[in-house]
Parts: structure tokens; C-alpha cells; sequence
């Protein structure tokens, strides 16, 4: 009887804890796009399995921002646009708004092609593959409430196992992953220290802080749930930079022991097809398909409850499209613009990919900066919830490393 009564308690704990779960996971996770998952294939296939120390630091990194970023979320149940237009003006957001679409909307345009690339090796046109990709993107957020869409959105999480699967398939070597992991390896190759930055680049956007804070302020989390909340983070940061890792390893056991050189991620699977066989070929274009459908439904929803809380416009996942019609036009005309833009005869989408980096990399420090501020106002969120010194101390040191390595990157993309 007793051992029954010890379980109940616990049973509550991990009822609320699946409970509060999906922010962090989603947001997280959906990093991992078409865009990530080309410059981790091309990390393993062009550089084997050197660049897999940066995995551990990355991780860490990415459980520190977004924590902060939910932190702020559960404590005030406001989102991140919204606390930098009380903080700074509607001047200031309206310049960081503007800079964030644009973007935002060559990221979308990108997991649109990501979704006509992954299907075309199964024979799929982008002309029939991306239309049905849009309208099964806007009929989940425009049917659906917070709990489906949430459920989808983690279902959709989980099917990045398959980059896992993928991975063993191939065999790798596990001693030499072990000690890649650990070994830092370090070559001032103008390629190497560009996919280094891209990596990093890839990792921390700053849509992620926007999303995060506005699905949490969505889902009506409290300060109660702040612990449960932490454990969605590292969860969600732990698995995504584990994907990102079995991506990396399983183009370096295949395609960098074959000597292959690839540009994008359909490359990478098709490559696989020869070197590692059928299944695990099918399971990489899976998880492209995956990824690209994940991210081409949340990157217009951040963009909508950026712009919502901003300009003071009703938002929400939960409410009818007449009670948020700005909310839900906005997410409509990305849709509709970044399918559309993908069925235009574009020659290459690879400058579109770039711009976009470079804009999120113009963006990122600030809104890092902006945040790191916000987390240590106790005006804001009260004695308990501020950062300590210690905490302080590796968020200004994470932040510093992430500005100078971005800073980098929109150099590169200018003079590649």
C-alpha cells in the first residue's frame, strides 16, 4: 500500500509534466529544416566526422537561450514582440518586425523547396507535391485548436527518428564518434570554418525565441509550470542536436568515406541510395519531407504572432479566423506566397537561402541582447525568476560567442 501511495504522486508529476510539454520540443526541433539538414549533410560528407565536437557546445547553448526565451514566456504569459514593444517602443519593433518577415519568408520559401525536393526523388512534381503541402499546412492551423495542432506538431517531431535509423543503418564507426565528440578539431580552411559558422548559424535562430515565448503565452502556461517548462527545453535542445549529430554522422560514414561532395540535402539522399542502400536513402528524403512540412507550417505561424503582438492584433491558434483575421491572413499570405514562389521558374533558391541567413544573422544579436535584458529585470519578472550571477556569467559568454560567430556569417555570405 505504501509503495502504491509513493507512486500516485509521481504519476501526478508525469501527467503534468505531458501536460506542459510542446514548446520547447516544437520550437527546437523545427530548427532542424530543410535549410539545417543540408548544412549538416554537407558538414559530414565534406569534413567526416571533425566537425562533431561542436555538437556538445551547441547543445548547451541552445538549452541556455531558450530557456530564457520560455522563462520570459511563463512568467508574464506574454510574447517576445510584445515585451520588446513595451521595453523599446513601437519605433524599434517595427524595425525588428520588418527585418524578421523578410526573413521569415525566404525561410519559408526555402522549406517549400525542401518539400519539392524531398518528393521528387520519389518521382512526386513540385507542381503537384508543394500546392498539396500548402493546403494541408493551412487547413491544420485553420481547423484546428492549440491541443491538435500541438499533438500534430509532436507527432512530427518524432518522425526525425528516422535520421536516427538512418544513421545505424549505415554503421559508423561509434569508437571514432566517441572521440570526435569530445576532441575538439579545429582547421583554418576557408570551407571548414564557413560550415562551422553556418552550423552554428543554423542552430540559434531568432524566430525560435519569437515562436517559443508566443506558443507558450498561447498554451496559458503559469509560473507553477516553470520547472516542467525547463524540462520541455532541454528535452526539446538535447533531441534536435541529437538529429543534427546522427544527420552529420551518417553522411560522414557513407558519403565522406566515398569521396561524394553534395550542395543540398535531396543530394545527400540520393547519394545514400548507391552507398547505403534503399532504406536508408528512403528514411533520409523522409526526414527531409519531415522537416520541410514541420517548418513551412511554423515559420508563418511565428511570423503571424510577431506581428499580431506587436501591433496589438488579436492572436491564437485556439480562436476562429473571425476573431483573428489578421493573425490568420498573415499566416495565409505566407503560405500562399512562399508555395507560390517555389512553382516560379527559378533557376537556383540558393541566394534565397543565403539572404535569409544573413538577415537572421543581422537580427540574432539583437534580439539575444534584448532578451539577456529582459531576464534580469525584476520589474518584469520579480526576484525569484531573474537570472543569477552565475547564470548571467555563461549567458553573456554564449551570447558574446553567438554574436561574434553570426557576425561572421554575414561577412561570409557578403564576400563569400
Amino acid at each position: 500500500m505504501q509503495s502504491r501511495h509513493r507512486l500516485r504522486p509521481f504519476a501526478a508529476r508525469l501527467a503534468l509534466l505531458f501536460a506542459v510539454v510542446g514548446p520547447g520540443i516544437i520550437t527546437a526541433n523545427v530548427d532542424n529544416d530543410a535549410g539545417g539538414i543540408t548544412t549538416y549533410s554537407v558538414a559530414g560528407a565534406h569534413y567526416g566526422y571533425t566537425t562533431l565536437w561542436i555538437m556538445p557546445l551547441l547543445a548547451l547553448a541552445l538549452v541556455i537561450v531558450q530557456e530564457m526565451s520560455a522563462r520570459l514566456g511563463v512568467v508574464t504569459g506574454k510574447g517576445l514582440a510584445d515585451l520588446i514593444r513595451e521595453s523599446m517602443g513601437v519605433r524599434i519593433t517595427t524595425i525588428v518586425v520588418g527585418v524578421l518577415l523578410v526573413a521569415n519568408l525566404a525561410n519559408t520559401v526555402s522549406e517549400f523547396a525542401g518539400v519539392a525536393a524531398s518528393l521528387e526523388i520519389f518521382g512526386v512534381s513540385k507542381f503537384i507535391s508543394v500546392p498539396m503541402a500548402a493546403v494541408l499546412v493551412w487547413l491544420l492551423m485553420v481547423r484546428g485548436n492549440y491541443r491538435t495542432v500541438e499533438r500534430v506538431f509532436l507527432a512530427a517531431s518524432a518522425i526525425y527518428l528516422a535520421y536516427v535509423a538512418a544513421g545505424i543503418l549505415e554503421k559508423p564507426d561509434w569508437s571514432l564518434i566517441g572521440r570526435s565528440l569530445v576532441t575538439p578539431q579545429i582547421s583554418f580552411d576557408k570551407g571548414f570554418l564557413t560550415i562551422m559558422i553556418t552550423i552554428i548559424g543554423t542552430t540559434i535562430a531568432p524566430w525560435m525565441q519569437f515562436y517559443q515565448q508566443s506558443s507558450i503565452a498561447d498554451k496559458g502556461l503559469k509560473p507553477a509550470d516553470i520547472g516542467y517548462e525547463r524540462v520541455d527545453v532541454i528535452l526539446g535542445s538535447l533531441f534536435a542536436i541529437g538529429v543534427a549529430t546522427f544527420i552529420t554522422l551518417s553522411c560522414a560514414a557513407t558519403l565522406f568515406a566515398g569521396g561524394v561532395h553534395i550542395e543540398t540535402a535531396r543530394d545527400a539522399a540520393l547519394a545514400l541510395r548507391s552507398l547505403a542502400g534503399r532504406y536508408a536513402s528512403t528514411l533520409f528524403a523522409l526526414g527531409l519531407l519531415n522537416a520541410s512540412l514541420f517548418s513551412a507550417a511554423i515559420l508563418p505561424l511565428s511570423t503571424a504572432y510577431v506581428v499580431c503582438e506587436a501591433f496589438g492584433f488579436e492572436s491564437g491558434v485556439s480562436r476562429k479566423v473571425r476573431e483573428a483575421p489578421t493573425f490568420f491572413g498573415i499566416y495565409t499570405a505566407f503560405i500562399v506566397l512562399g508555395a507560390g514562389i517555389i512553382l516560379l521558374p527559378l533557376k537556383s533558391l540558393v541566394q534565397v537561402m543565403i539572404a535569409s541567413q544573413t538577415l537572421n544573422g543581422i537580427l540574432l544579436p539583437l534580439i539575444l541582447v534584448v532578451m539577456l535584458l529582459l531576464v534580469n529585470d525584476k520589474d518584469l519578472l520579480g526576484e525569484r525568476h531573474v537570472n543569477g550571477k552565475v547564470l548571467n556569467g555563461i549567458s553573456i559568454a554564449v551570447i558574446a560567442a553567438l554574436i561574434i560567430l553570426t557576425g561572421a556569417l554575414v561577412v561570409s555570405s557578403f564576400f563569400p
